[in-house]
């Protein structure tokens, strides 16, 4: 019976819904600013039934090198800060997505996030700009 509390004590619980003060959502967007990121918004999905994150952090990068500067700058100050590693990262020279289950940050080129305008798909979602 003992080994089967530890077990459950030390299994992973289901993440908690974040906040713009979360720990996590702070560390991303300081990550972001450190490397020098434009446009930075983040999108609250909180309240829409077909989100699959409870938030969107979007930026622009001038090229291909600061795209993957950022993301592994915004990798690295969560590994150090909050413990946490990414899900996923989908990472490519004009788009590139961080994914933390709850935070999902997407670095993209201007062009490419003009293209697929994230913001228009989600517009029901209440957007803060970070600048």
């Amino acid at each position: 019976m003992e080994k089967i509390i530890s077990a459950l004590q030390e299994r992973k619980k289901a993440p908690a819904r974040l906040t713009k003060n979360s720990k996590l959502f702070k560390t991303i967007i300081n990550a972001i600013k450190d490397k020098k990121g434009d446009g930075i918004v983040s999108l609250d999905l909180k309240k829409i039934d077909e989100a699959v994150a409870d938030f969107f952090i979007l930026c622009e990068a001038r090229s291909n090198v600061q795209i993957h500067a950022i993301a592994q700058s915004i990798k690295d100050a969560v590994e150090i800060e909050c413990d946490d590693r990414p899900y996923h990262i989908e990472q490519g020279d004009t788009w590139t997505l961080v994914d933390y289950v709850n935070v999902v940050v997407h670095i993209f080129t201007h062009e490419q996030r003009m293209f697929y305008s994230l913001e228009s798909l989600w517009e029901d979602a209440p957007r803060t700009e970070h600048p």
